[in-house]
């Protein structure tokens, strides 16, 4: 066995290869963010009540959409391991049980969404308030199988190395939900004002539109013939939806991990007051806006990992995860600076309250030093998650967020009398020892070339087939 050496002209292909796989899904969560940002606009101009109803419902709705991304991640890599081994022929099955999967989660959403009152009350929100809460998630929750159903085709055309598709059609639903949200929460056309509600009917009508948009894309464009997505009909196979649990069921864990820590962390804020609750806001929102550029690349380095196990090709997976580990932090070190040095600028544009804008310039400092661990672990992640490695990654995210992150912060906001400062030290803390425990993984499995559950190359003209579970380390 030789030493592995960086090639020059491997490493500027690889990068090169990660960046155009990237952009499009990097433009697609940034759509998905504006959507967002589209519903607290209409609401606050419809009213402050309804605003409000609106953040405390959409709360509940990212964990629903957490949940199905995180277990339809499991579809990106799976087919980028057939599609590197030659093996099209197979991701039509594949994605038949996908659908299937995605079906039933949409069904699950679809009922815990419409039962999520009793959250309601044990968090504290007023009684007139969550009328309209309720009334929103309801409205929401018809969304549910449209979104899940959404995300198998991306999985699918992300795994086929496919990633204009996901920012057209997020983008899309971006610009139908203006026109749509007017129209339900104002009142136009014949229909009558329906506030919350209609922002919820606008996202869910929204959401099964851009899921027609992108079947009916799919089903015609030329990149998809072959796969016979739908040849026959099958009922669901369970042995390959487990198969498929096993990889997406802790994604989604580690996903609500995260995203449950930053929900924590906000409700532990909120004690603090309003004026240190809106800077809290403020930071957050900057700090999430950045992050789907990270987020963007480690979707696409799921792809050039997986295409690289599905090859046989031990030393491209390395290529394909350190090099997209270097293009995170690069892109982390342009957050960063930018967070160190406009941060009273930022928080200017969100308000002109001087409390707020000093408060929330900490906060952005603070932000600033978790850009580096927070690029490094959601790569990571995202190349473990082209391994198929996911079990452990979720006991680390666990660890990390719950065991450290969020001990950590409320030990220096409440009883060293940090208060917000304090539960941002956490999430650095957190983030980084998740950062080290993910590259760590990544580092060993890369190294050493081993993995379970590689399918093995079908052509002649590609890499040798290897035993199951090993591949060759240098030449």
């Amino acid at each position: 066995m030789t030493a592995f050496r960086p090639d020059r002209a491997r490493i500027a292909h690889e990068v090169g290869a990660t960046v155009r796989l990237a952009l499009p899904l990097i433009a697609a969560q940034l759509a998905a963010i504006g959507s967002n940002v589209i519903d607290a606009v209409l609401s606050g101009h419809y009213s402050t009540h309804v605003l409000g109803a609106v953040a405390v419902g959409a709360n509940v709705w990212s964990l629903a959409i957490v949940t199905g991304i995180g277990l339809m991640m499991a579809v990106p890599p799976s087919v980028a391991q057939l599609d590197g081994a030659g093996r099209r022929h197979e991701v039509g099955a594949l994605f038949r049980q996908a659908l299937w999967l995605a079906l039933l989660t949409g069904v699950v959403l679809w009922f815990a969404v419409r039962h999520a009152s009793p959250l309601f009350a044990w968090i504290g929100v007023t009684p007139d308030l969550r009328v309209d809460v309720d009334a929103f998630l309801h409205a929401i929750s018809w969304g549910a199988p449209a979104l899940t159903c959404y995300f198998a085709l991306r999985g699918l055309s992300e795994g086929l190395s496919l990633t204009r598709p996901s920012m057209f059609f997020s983008m899309a639903g971006l610009v139908l939900l203006v026109p749509l949200g007017y129209v339900f929460m104002f009142g136009r056309l014949g229909l009558p004002p329906q506030g919350a509600r209609g922002c919820g009917m606008a996202t869910a009508l929204a959401l099964w539109l851009e899921l027609a948009g992108f079947a009916t894309y799919v089903l015609r464009h030329p990149n998809y013939r072959g796969l016979g997505l739908v040849d026959h009909f099958e009922w669901p196979d369970w042995r390959r939806i487990a198969e498929l649990l096993h990889v997406g069921g802790p994604m989604a864990v580690s996903l609500l991990a995260e995203a449950g820590l930053f929900v924590a962390v906000a409700l532990g804020i909120s004690r603090l007051g309003d004026t240190v609750m809106a800077s809290h806001q403020v930071a957050i929102n900057v700090a999430s806006l950045f992050f789907m550029v990270p987020l963007g690349l480690a979707m696409a380095i799921t792809v050039r990992v997986g295409n690289a196990v599905g090859r046989g090709d031990a030393v491209g997976v390395r290529y394909a995860g350190f090099c997209g580990i270097g293009l995170s932090l690069v892109t982390q070190l342009v957050s960063a600076a930018v967070m160190f040095g406009l941060p009273h600028r930022i928080a200017g544009l969100y308000t002109h309250q001087r409390e707020v804008i000093d408060l929330a310039a900490q906060l952005l400092l603070l932000a600033g030093v978790f850009q580096f661990s927070d690029g490094i672990q959601v790569a990571s992640n995202g190349a473990l998650r082209g391994l198929k490695d996911t079990r452990v990654p979720m006991a680390i995210t666990l660890f990390s967020y719950w065991g450290v992150g969020m001990p950590v912060g409320w030990w220096l906001a409440f009883h060293q009398g940090l208060g917000a400062r304090g539960m941002w030290m956490g999430l650095i803390a957190g983030l980084s020892a998740s950062a080290v425990l993910l590259f760590t993984r990544f580092w060993r499995s890369a190294r050493r070339g081993r993995w379970v559950g590689a399918p093995q190359p079908d052509h002649p003209h590609m890499t040798a087939p290897v035993q199951a579970g090993t591949l060759p380390l240098d030449p």
